[in-house]
């Protein structure tokens, strides 16, 4: 059960005092019957509730799969670049927090989720959530330096290793790794007098970027999705 200007805020019909004036006027249904009682509960999974002749859907948790371009912080708040939630619109526009981060220069897989729950799941250093990147290099990896990355480079006073790497090209890689360190693809290579030009995340845990998502653009993800990364 649920308030009735609670629900409303939460839809992002208003502000707590502007939903109020909104049920007070007389302009939400409840099953057919006005309610002008800001603080009539309603059981947010069965009622209906209609406000200007739509029938609203609540959903508590949201959560979203984005193909990140380049170019935005990974933030809730514009910082020296736009934040990705620049992109972000109804009916998603909601206090929505990043699972994990990219760099600013970084692309590919980013989830989005109001669920802080979820969020600690899917972040949790003791879980060790895969993650993997495609990358482009500087100049190609030696065999040498492949072992050195599986035996772990030092960073941040600790050994950070690969748990795989396959050759693409020339000097493109995928490696996966299972921390979420800052910067850490970058200065993994640069432990290995290599530097990255460009970066993609393509998977977190089994779930794998959407090809049909264009950079900039983002969908729901399904049940069975948020079930799998976030269990």
């Amino acid at each position: 059960m649920i308030r009735l200007d609670k629900y409303l805020a939460h839809l992002k019909y208003g502000t707590r005092k502007e939903v109020k004036k909104i049920i007070r006027s007389g302009a939400v249904r409840v099953n057919g019957e006005v309610i002008r009682n800001d603080d009539y509960k309603i059981d947010e999974t069965t009622d209906e509730v209609i406000y200007d002749g739509f029938v609203l859907d609540y959903q508590e948790y949201y959560y979203l799969m984005m193909n990140k371009p380049d170019g935005y912080v990974s933030s809730n708040k514009d910082e020296l670049d736009p934040s990705i939630l620049n992109l972000v619109f109804e009916p998603y526009a909601f206090d929505l927090q990043c699972v994990g981060r990219l760099d600013v220069d970084t692309k590919g897989l980013l989830i989005l989720t109001n669920d802080g729950k979820f969020n600690h799941a899917v972040t949790a250093p003791k879980r060790h959530v895969e993650k993997e990147y495609v990358m482009e290099l500087e100049k190609p990896l030696s065999e040498n330096d492949i072992q050195q990355l599986y035996a772990g480079v030092s960073i941040d006073d600790d050994l950070s290793k690969a748990l795989s790497i396959k050759v693409i090209d020339e000097a493109s890689y995928a490696m996966v790794i299972d921390e979420g360190k800052y910067h850490q693809v970058k200065r993994m290579m640069h432990a290995v007098n290599n530097e990255v030009l460009a970066l993609k995340r393509i998977r977190i845990g089994a779930l794998y970027l959407d090809e049909n998502l264009e950079e900039g653009e983002y969908r729901a993800l399904t049940k069975t999705e948020v079930e799998v990364l976030g269990g």
